[in-house]
C-alpha cells in the first residue's frame, strides 16, 4: 500500500526544439515526454524511493502507453489509475523563450486527463499512507476532478492521512477570485503547502510573501514551504523558520521542478528527516530536476541527491 497518493492530470508534453521558436508557425517539436504535475510529483517520489499511488486517467494510445510504462517503470503503484478507450491521452504543447519564459498550449479538459470518477477514491487505498498530495492544476481541470478531490480530501482525513498541498494554478487563466475560491477547501485541510511567493500572496491577499506565509500558518497548516527557486527555500512552521540556501545547477529545463521539490520534502520527511534538513534535500532534488529537457526526464534517483549534496559541503 502507499505511503503517499497523488492525484490529477496525465499527460504528455511537446516541446519545441529550438529556443525562441513560438507555437504560431511551422517549427520543429520534440517529445512525447509524459507530463502533468501530480504526475511528474508521483514519479519522482517513487525514483526517491517512497511508496507512491497515483489516480488519473490515460487514453488507449501511444501516448497514453508512454505515461503509465514510465510510471510502472520508476515503481509507481497504479491501482487506481486507468486507460479509458473512448478518449485520447491529454497533451500540453510548449514553447521555450531566451528570457526564461515559456507558453503553453493545453489539450487536457477534454482528454483523458479530465476524466475522474468518484468510484476511484476507495477507502481502504487511503489506509497506511502518510500523505494525500494535492496539486491545484488539477482541481481546476473541471467541476468532476473538483469534486472528486474534494472527496479524496475527506476520505484521506478520515484515514489519518494528512494533506500536502501545491497551489499551482495560473490567475490569469482562471483569475484571483476564482483560485481563492478553489483551493481554500484545500488550505484549510492542508497539513504542508507548498508555495510560490506569488502564490502565496495571491492566497492570502497578503502583498509580502513572508507575512503570507506566516498567514498561511494562522489558516491551519503545519508546515509551509515558501519555494523560491533558485534563491532556494524558506520553511516556516509554528515559532521556526528556516532558510535553506539553493544548488548552482545549469538550467536546461525548469518544468516540473516545483513537483520534484514536494516529492523530495515529502520522502524526505517520511525518512524522518528534520525540516531544514528536508528543505535541503528538496532544493536538491528540484535542482536537479531543471538539468535535462523533460519534465520527469530530471526526477533524480537518491544517489543522485546524495552526490550533489555531498559535492556542495566540499
Amino acid at each position: 500500500m502507499p505511503e503517499i497518493i497523488s492525484m490529477g492530470e496525465a499527460l504528455v508534453e511537446i516541446m519545441r526544439e529550438k529556443i525562441g521558436a513560438g507555437l504560431d508557425k511551422p517549427e520543429v517539436f520534440i517529445g512525447p515526454y509524459p507530463s502533468g504535475a501530480p504526475a511528474i510529483f508521483a514519479d519522482c517520489a517513487a525514483r526517491l524511493g517512497g511508496k507512491v499511488g497515483f489516480i488519473g486517467t490515460v487514453g488507449n494510445d501511444d501516448f497514453g502507453k508512454v505515461i503509465q510504462d514510465r510510471l510502472r517503470f520508476d515503481g509507481v503503484d497504479l491501482t487506481y489509475f486507468q486507460s479509458k478507450p473512448d478518449t485520447t491521452t491529454g497533451v500540453a504543447f510548449v514553447a521555450y523563450f531566451s528570457d526564461g519564459s515559456r507558453k503553453f498550449l493545453y489539450h487536457i479538459r477534454n482528454a483523458a486527463s479530465g476524466v475522474i470518477e468518484k468510484s476511484r477514491i476507495v477507502s481502504s487505498y487511503f489506509k497506511g499512507a502518510r500523505f494525500l498530495h494535492i496539486n491545484g492544476s488539477a482541481v481546476s481541470i473541471n467541476q468532476a476532478w473538483k469534486e472528486t478531490i474534494y472527496s479524496a480530501i475527506e476520505t484521506a482525513k478520515k484515514n489519518g492521512v494528512k494533506i500536502s498541498f501545491d497551489p499551482n494554478i495560473r490567475p490569469e487563466i482562471l483569475g484571483v477570485d476564482k483560485v481563492r475560491a478553489l483551493c481554500q477547501p484545500i488550505i484549510e485541510s492542508a497539513s504542508i503547502i507548498f508555495p510560490s511567493g506569488e502564490e502565496a500572496t495571491m492566497l492570502t491577499g497578503n502583498k509580502d510573501p513572508e507575512a503570507a506565509a506566516l498567514a498561511l500558518l494562522e489558516k491551519g497548516a503545519e508546515i509551509v514551504v515558501l519555494k523560491k527557486g533558485s534563491k532556494g527555500s524558506t520553511v516556516y512552521s509554528q515559532g521556526t523558520k528556516y532558510d535553506v540556501p539553493a544548488f548552482e545547477v545549469e538550467e536546461i529545463d525548469p518544468t516540473g521542478a516545483g513537483d520534484c521539490f514536494d516529492a523530495g520534502f515529502l520522502v524526505s520527511l517520511i525518512h524522518k528527516r528534520s525540516l531544514k534538513e528536508s528543505a535541503r534535500f528538496a532544493n536538491a532534488v528540484g535542482a536537479l530536476a531543471v538539468t535535462r529537457k523533460g519534465p520527469m526526464e530530471g526526477a533524480p534517483f537518491p544517489e543522485e541527491v546524495d552526490k550533489i549534496m555531498t559535492l556542495s559541503k566540499k
